[in-house]
């Protein structure tokens, strides 16, 4: 078995298509396609049924990034930002599904504009 020199396996490690691996999900998202960052805020029975906790694995699902928190007048608000085609899916997302024991009277979405790298590195619940 011959072994390569050090400066060639470097080489061929580099060209791997796992490279952006290391990166994270951030720098793949930004290296791929122009992004999205929108603000939102649900109104409906959407505290207490665990609204939270699916808007984060539905985010995670469709590779965005961000936050959710409950408010102090019974709404959830956050953020989300990534692709624009998943950043739309997110948004109808939270008009129209939410958690299995919600019910969303309207979402309102705000400061919706194209961002040149993303804020976060993953979705989280804030508290």
């Amino acid at each position: 078995m011959r072994l390569l020199p050090l400066t060639a396996a470097a080489v061929a490690a580099s060209r791997s298509p796992l490279r952006l691996f290391g990166r994270g999900l951030a720098a793949a998202m930004s290296a791929a396609k122009p992004l999205k960052s929108v603000d939102y805020e649900v109104f409906g029975r959407v505290q207490g049924v665990c609204f939270r906790m699916y808007t984060e694995d539905e985010a995670k699902k469709m590779g965005v990034v961000g936050w959710v928190k409950n408010t102090s007048r019974g709404t959830v608000t956050g953020q989300v930002q990534g692709p624009a085609e998943k950043v739309n899916s997110m948004k109808s997302w939270l008009s129209k599904v939410g958690s299995p024991s919600s019910r969303i009277d309207r979402t309102e979405f705000s400061n919706e504009k194209t961002i040149s790298k993303l804020e976060y590195s993953n979705f989280s619940v804030r508290y």
